[in-house]
């Protein structure tokens, strides 16, 4: 089968298109034959940080959604022929009882950027019927991220304030969309105007460039809740635009893993801050129960052929898309 194999150097010069051996479901797997699947950050950090075994060759990809065309021993409630999308998680059933080790598909795993994959049974749910396959294969980690930062963590509600940094990215236009239907504002910020005007037309209700002075753009406007990616070039600006008691959730480090925080000014506002990665099996059924009663839709950049994986990483390490991009495999 074809697959987009990593290995040999760091980053995307690691990539190439092989045809590898197709392997059979061993007991409580399914395999899996991969319609769409979806590009993450994650992806690109975890090629890019690879150091160790570069020598040994792995498939990366943790979204993505197809047809069942093999079921292994013990599996009882999947059959082939099943839709299916799946869910990245690896070994994490409930949202209280967060793993020692987070496991994700895809590297050091083979992931799904293949004709073909193998998954743990309870890794596949049915698909949203609603959706195409491209809008399937690109939903599942980013919108469990955006679902368990919103609800699970920062436990929005109706008719609060929410501030999304970065607007473009998969995560932060899930942010959006969920936030938007359970009823809250929505403030997004971005560098790029033309994202602006794209998040509005999404139902954004302000739109401020990332390099302005938020106070003013949000005519002193404070905000109850900030789901954030990006970290320290935004961050200093998180305080002085937080309501008294609000949270801050973050599930990134685009620009770095160090941020400096006034402690006083922190605890005397009575600010929370919160740390999210991903969601269990428990919050991605609640998830794509919300997507099918709201019926959101991902927003898909672009879609490239799955020998076109190289073109697809350099668009997203440019930063330049809206939305998720999609291999069609």
């Amino acid at each position: 089968m074809k697959a987009v194999i990593h290995y040999g150097v760091s980053g995307i010069n690691g990539i190439s298109i092989q045809n590898v051996k197709k392997d059979k479901p061993k007991p409580g797997n399914v395999q899996v034959r991969i319609k769409a699947a979806g590009l993450n950050h994650r992806d690109l950090f975890l090629m890019k940080e690879r150091k160790e075994d570069l020598d040994k060759p792995v498939i990366p990809g943790s979204d993505g959604a197809g047809i069942v065309e093999a079921v292994g021993d013990g599996v009882q409630h999947i059959q082939v022929g099943d839709e299916v999308i799946i869910n990245p998680t690896l070994n994490w059933m409930h949202a209280s009882n967060v793993p020692e080790n987070l496991e994700i598909l895809g590297i050091p795993t083979d992931g799904t950027f293949a004709e073909s994959a193998i998954i743990p049974a309870e890794n596949v749910e049915k698909k949203p019927s609603f959706l195409s396959w491209e809008e399937a294969g690109v939903l599942p980690l980013a919108a469990l991220t955006a679902f368990r930062a919103l609800f699970t963590r920062g436990q929005v509600r109706k008719g609060e304030h929410v501030l999304i940094p970065g607007i473009g990215g998969g995560v932060a236009t899930y942010a959006l969309t969920m936030a938007k239907a359970i009823g809250a504002k929505v403030t997004v910020t971005s560098r790029s105007e033309e994202k602006l005007k794209h998040a509005l037309e999404m139902g954004a209700d302000n739109a401020i460039y990332s390099n302005s002075d938020w106070n003013k753009s949000l005519k002193g406007e404070l905000v109850d809740l900030i789901i954030d990616s990006i970290g320290p070039a935004v961050f200093p600006k998180f305080l002085s635009v937080l309501r008294p008691g609000g949270r801050i959730v973050q599930f990134g480090r685009t620009t770095g893993d160090q941020v400096e925080i006034s402690l006083s000014l922190f605890f005397r506002n009575q600010f929370s801050f919160l740390a999210t990665s991903m969601g269990s099996k428990e919050e991605f059924k609640d998830m794509l129960h919300f997507i099918e009663e709201h019926r959101i839709r991902p927003v898909i950049d672009q879609v490239y052929p799955l020998d076109k994986a190289v073109q697809a990483f350099k668009r997203m390490e440019e930063g330049n898309q809206f939305g998720n991009i999609c291999l069609k495999i």
